[in-house]
């Protein structure tokens, strides 16, 4: 398999422009040209056209699509396969939300080394836009996440919550928050909605973040108020540094957790995502 064409033919179809394409994959246009024109030639069909208006796929191109997105993944587990043989039974590739990476990464990667020793594992943190393409490309096999996309390939299932407090330098209570000294968070779409309809008034702060450990510093270090994870609120209080604004309504989180649609009920991937439901309901 030349995986290079394939992944150059994907990459085509994102960005509807060999310029670009060349730019991402860092290569050159004649490359690109080569590569699609060495697929078309296996076909014996032409899987783009180019005109004045850009780069479209034929009907032919449409086609291949699915089958070339099934294609790469296919080979990324081929090679993962091959590179553990000897060492372990299988490997996983998993990736993790930030903030539960901090709050879990640890208990979550111990009790699946205990359940499953003879899987090794890989795990990234990150956000879940990232995530969600990186499942679709086949380089990720289970990622825990806030944010699904629903994508076609993929399996979504809410395994939880995790709660967000809002907390300040000072006591105080809402009324007295002003942008000027707040700190918004932004964990996700959803995160983001519940806070514009319980704090409007604090929904144009000058300083925002995504992660609750960058928040928790910048709270440190400059003072002011923000929506922390309850873990993260109770050590803060406990050592004085900051305390709960109590007329505030604490912010769930919802947790998913995904996978493609054909390991979903395989044994592995159940017994990682019910180690993570244990977690978030202790």
């Amino acid at each position: 398999m030349q995986i290079d064409l394939i992944e150059t033919f994907l990459d085509l179809m994102e960005t509807r422009s060999f310029n670009r394409t060349a730019d991402r994959l860092n290569i050159t246009q004649s490359t690109v040209s080569h590569r699609v024109k060495a697929l078309e030639a296996q076909f014996n069909r032409k899987l783009f056209t180019r005109n004045k208006g850009g780069t479209a796929p034929t009907a032919s191109g449409l086609r291949f699509l699915d089958h070339a997105k099934a294609l790469q993944h296919q080979w990324h587990e081929a090679t993962r396969a091959v590179e553990n043989a000897g060492a372990y039974e299988r490997s996983m590739r998993l990736g993790i939300q930030h903030d539960l990476a901090e709050a879990f990464a640890g208990r979550w990667l111990s009790a699946i080394r205990t359940d499953l020793p003879a899987t090794s594992i890989y795990m990234e943190a990150d956000y879940s836009n990232q995530m969600n393409r990186d499942l679709a490309a086949g380089d990720l096999d289970l990622a825990i996440l806030y944010t699904p996309h629903y994508l076609p390939d993929l399996h979504y299932e809410r395994i939880g919550e995790l709660t967000y407090k809002l907390v300040s330098s000072s006591p105080c209570n809402v009324s007295e928050l002003q942008p000027g000294n707040y700190i918004q968070a932004v964990y996700s779409p959803a995160f983001d909605r519940a806070h514009r309809l319980a704090l409007p008034h604090l929904s144009s702060a000058p300083l925002a973040s995504g992660q609750n450990i960058a928040i928790t510093d910048l709270l440190k270090t400059l003072g002011g108020a923000a929506y922390v994870t309850n873990t993260t609120a109770q050590e803060l209080a406990r050592h004085e540094r900051a305390f709960p604004v109590t007329d505030a309504p604490p912010i769930p989180q919802a947790v998913y957790a995904a996978t493609s649609i054909r390991t979903r009920h395989a044994h592995q991937h159940r017994r990682i995502i019910s180690v993570m439901q244990d977690l978030l309901a202790g």
